[in-house]
């Protein structure tokens, strides 16, 4: 029966996946993330299933791929170069076994074979008599582009196999083999990449399998010889003459004998629930790989079985590839905005066009800072690639700029504060903007939790919930108000018992007691942690002393650079800081006298080493694994930078995670820490 509205929507699909399939085989430059192509193929697909007189030989689900470019001369394969058809989960993967195993029953009885699906570029190598003699893409499956200059300068290709004689025997090799693999380049040296291209002023990519794809199809060998693209053998093609395996196993042990790379996270079971079990672990160690893997192949053993199966469209039967959920996809960035953090950093997010990662709506992602949103020069309007790593936070990656359409508005930072209309401060080697306005609305909360945590004035009890509490009662609009509270005043307030207000307030005064360090701490001076308040104690008897110091003063203390000293004399000029100080004096807050010795280090196991601690830790608080980690001599600070040792993360890690990633900082967990401090 004839449907208008569902033939135009067949014919739009086939439009758009031609054009995705030109961007991504020919241009390198895709628009859309693999699942969005996935969703769309899986849609035609449907509808020609319902209506089969409407395929046509040039629907994309009639052939593997895009025709090959322009520029290299075409090489025709030996054979065709097959892709697979996918299966979303479990379920998905044993409905393709019946449907095999009811085919030939031999396949209840076979053997699989599982090995990762590599996000990269298609390669296929051809040697004659032991040598390579030419190497292609995989173009459309038919034919693809001849490349071999290209792949000559990639080491991990054997010019001549076998690498080793005494691994195979003269007899047994083909006279003519062809064999497949997959061009990518490693987590490791892509980022590695990244650096020295950021650090040189070049543009820097987005990921791993469009730089290696741009950089197999450069007309200069030169330029790819300057990638560091490796890869991985897993088929052979063709041959002719010598004796090669008729299992993928034992084939894929024949290759490793010949001198290729071939993956050492292939698995052989006995049954297709073994390697459905072994493919779903995979889900939780999929970054463990050194490389990109959308998913896992599974494969049946018995090559000649796989072959007797034969081929559904492009697809062959005797096998097929496990998707797991996608962690990169694109989307439109709608808007840029501003959060206000704790200590005044101002940090920019994406507002973004819902999408699903990895099976989590995302309508936010993290821009990281300024510095990043002109350095990739990310407009507001523009199409974006983002990823969602395990737990990790949401974040850009980066614009795609062929899909611009003009209309994408550039952003600049603010001016001023979005949440008090204040002045915003940028100091000159710094990536972050400031407001530093004590008062400010949108720091106040995290302010005042800061003032009264456990490294700080410890107000025991007054947790962020009461401290919410108290502001929005109106009771408290500076941490010095906390001074000023009284015992109606909390009665007051819902939840607050006589016990209740009488501990907290008991706990308010004897906060009163603290030392200078701990008060220096509690100001929340960007900059200031719980090391460099010390050390300005030490120096400075009191408050009224370290607010006349001047830049150079503080500068002339061993750890204190400009810009945090700049910092300090910055805070204590801002009127709204002074009368807070004003208060806190009147309240008798205003501790003096040298800092009390500190206690000696229980081990040096840390002695020299810094830290940063960042995310949910299952076994210290924060406060504890700092105070852990000086305990062994080690020092800790608040932010990552290029004197940092050590990344202690825990869940949830944030920014500071992807920063230690990028400035090379070892990142580790606590129980790996427990083990440094034992040693």
């Amino acid at each position: 029966m004839d449907n208008p509205p569902l033939r135009q929507r067949l014919e739009e699909l086939r439009r758009e996946i031609h054009q995705h399939n030109y961007r991504y085989y020919v241009l390198n430059a895709p628009t859309i993330s693999d699942l969005e192509y996935d969703r769309l193929m899986n849609e035609l697909k449907r509808i020609e299933a319902e209506h089969p007189e409407w395929i046509t030989p040039d629907s994309p689900t009639q052939r593997a791929g895009a025709p090959p470019s322009e520029k290299f001369a075409k090489v025709r394969h030996p054979a065709p170069i097959l892709s697979l058809a996918n299966a979303f989960g479990a379920d998905e993967t044993r409905a393709w076994f019946e449907r095999v195993r009811k085919l030939d029953e031999r396949v209840e009885r076979a053997q699989f074979v599982v090995e990762p699906k590599i996000d990269g570029l298609t390669v296929v190598l051809h040697y004659r008599r032991g040598v390579f003699v030419r190497g292609a893409t995989r173009g459309d499956g038919e034919v693809g582009e001849d490349i071999t200059a290209n792949l000559r300068t990639i080491k991990a290709i054997p010019l001549r196999i076998p690498v080793d004689p005494s691994s195979l025997s003269t007899f047994d090799l083909p006279a003519t083999l062809v064999v497949r693999g997959e061009v990518f380049i490693t987590h490791k040296d892509f980022e590695a990449l990244n650096r020295r291209l950021a650090e040189a002023g070049e543009r820097t990519y987005l990921n791993p399998r469009n730089t290696a794809a741009g950089a197999l199809r450069q007309l200069d060998p030169g330029v790819t010889a300057s990638r560091p693209l490796t890869l991985l053998v897993y088929e052979i093609v063709h041959h002719e003459g010598g004796v090669v395996p008729s299992s993928q196993w034992g084939r894929l042990e024949y290759l490793r004998a010949l001198g290729f790379p071939v993956t050492d996270a292939a698995r052989r079971f006995d049954d297709i629930e073994e390697a459905i079990a072994y493919i779903e672990s995979w889900g939780e160690r999929r970054a463990d790989l050194p490389y990109d893997a959308d998913g896992v192949v599974i494969k049946i053993d018995d090559l000649n079985l796989a072959a007797d199966l034969g081929v559904v469209g492009k697809d062959p039967r005797g096998a097929v590839a496990f998707k797991f959920p996608a962690q990169e996809v694109t989307t439109r960035l709608l808007d840029i905005r501003v959060n206000v953090g704790r200590t005044g950093v101002l940090t920019p997010y994406a507002v973004l066009e819902p999408v699903e990662i990895g099976g989590v709506k995302v309508e936010r992602a993290t821009l990281h800072n300024f510095d990043f949103i002109a350095g990739k020069d990310i407009r507001i309007g523009d199409r974006v690639l983002v990823k969602r790593a395990g737990e990790v936070i949401p974040y850009i990656i980066g614009p795609i700029v062929e899909a611009r359409s003009g209309g994408e508005r550039p952003y600049d930072p603010p001016e001023v504060c979005p949440a008090c209309g204040e002045p915003v401060e940028h100091f000159e080697g710094e990536v972050a903007w400031y407001c530093v306005n004590a008062a400010c609305p949108a720091q106040l909360i995290r302010n005042v939790e800061h003032f009264v945590s456990r490294g700080a004035m410890d107000i025991v009890g007054l947790g962020i919930n009461i401290v919410r509490q108290l502001i929005e009662a109106g009771l408290v609009g500076d941490v010095a108000d906390l001074y000023t509270l009284k015992r109606e005043d909390l009665l007051a307030l819902e939840g607050f018992a006589g016990k209740k207000a009488d501990n907290l307030l008991s706990a308010i005064a004897d906060s009163r007691k603290r030392p200078l360090n701990r008060l220096i701490t509690a100001l929340g001076i960007r900059g200031v942690g719980e090391v460099v308040a010390a050390d300005l104690a030490r120096h400075y008897p009191s408050l009224d002393e370290l607010r006349r110091a001047a830049v150079e003063d503080l500068q002339a203390i061993e750890g204190i650079g400009p810009n945090v000293a700049q910092s300090i004399v910055d805070w204590f000029a801002r009127p709204r800081n002074q009368q807070v100080l004003a208060k806190l004096k009147a309240a008798g807050v205003w501790p003096t006298g040298p800092l009390p010795v500190a206690r000696r280090p229980s081990s040096a196991a840390l002695n020299g080493l810094t830290f940063v601690v960042t995310g949910t830790l299952a076994g210290f608080t924060r406060q504890e694994a700092k105070e852990f980690i000086q305990a062994h001599g080690g020092k800790v600070t608040g932010s990552v930078s290029r004197k940092t040792d050590y990344l202690v993360a825990g869940e949830n890690p944030g920014s500071k995670l992807e920063k230690a990633r990028a400035l090379g900082v070892r990142v580790i967990g606590e129980d790996e820490l427990r083990k440094m401090a034992e040693n």
